[in-house]
């Protein structure tokens, strides 16, 4: 694919036209998001990610740790509550007031930076783990983010993708205040769709592709297809129907 362009609908569209929607996108979602992420940072959930990640994470402390896409911070507090060096990254500007509030509210120290996850600035070798959440599915170009996160990791140095295979779903309004769709109107939930129809990541079929293409850049990769029951303990935190994978890859 040439790195200018995505395929939305069989027909090229400028990458860079359809990454200002994704970001303008969740700028809008922005305070909404991130009162769903304090939610979960609040109750149970906190503890059992907490325990997930230490079950899993290199054992020699602190980590440098790279968060991208970090929203609203979620990711970046807890590594940073464990004794960990975080870094979080994002293309909206908005996410990031909201990750930078609530780093600072949580007594945590998060270095912060505007950046597309797909284009890194960072230099080789640069980071211990490397994590993500919900991010991928939204990516126009998802292969140059992972070999870009490839790049950055250090060898033997570890990538956590946490996402869900959204390709064949169409998102609706909910009720419930812990689903991250809950209280926006129609009009954002079809801009929601339209994004998720047009990135290419949609047409393929999930954790497998991602662990295959991982492979393919000689990492070595497990894949636990349902986390749900291991993290989401409250059903408050079970956000939607579609299982939460994880895809631990080695450098």
């Amino acid at each position: 694919m040439d790195s200018n362009n995505v395929w939305r609908d069989g027909a090229l569209e400028d990458y860079t036209a359809l990454n200002r929607e994704i970001e303008s996108y969740w700028d809008v979602r922005s305070r909404a998001f991130s009162k769903v992420r304090l939610r979960e940072l609040a109750g149970p959930s906190r503890v059992a990610w907490q325990g997930f990640l230490a079950e899993r994470l290199p054992k020699n402390q602190p980590l440098r740790v790279l968060d991208v896409g970090t929203g609203a911070g979620f990711f970046a507090i807890l590594l940073a509550g464990m004794g960990h060096q975080v870094t979080g990254i994002d293309m909206s500007g908005d996410m990031l007031h909201e990750a930078k509030q609530n780093a600072m509210a949580s007594g945590v120290s998060v270095k912060f930076q505007k950046m597309d996850a797909q284009v890194l600035s960072f230099a080789d070798d640069s980071f211990d783990v490397v994590i993500s959440r919900n991010l991928t599915w939204t990516l126009p170009d998802v292969m140059a983010a992972y070999r870009e996160w490839q790049r950055v990791l250090k060898p033997g140095g570890l990538l956590m993708n946490f996402d869900s295979d959204y390709g064949m779903e169409t998102f609706s309004q909910k009720e419930d205040q812990a689903n991250v769709h809950a209280g926006i109107d129609q009009a954002m939930v079809d801009t929601c769709n339209a994004i998720k129809d047009a990135v290419r990541i949609s047409t393929h079929r999930r954790p497998t592709w991602d662990a295959a293409y991982l492979q393919g850049l000689d990492m070595t990769v497990e894949v636990e297809a349902d986390i749900a029951d291991i993290v989401h303990n409250d059903p408050a935190m079970q956000y939607d129907s579609v299982p939460l994978f994880a895809i631990l890859a080695r450098k």
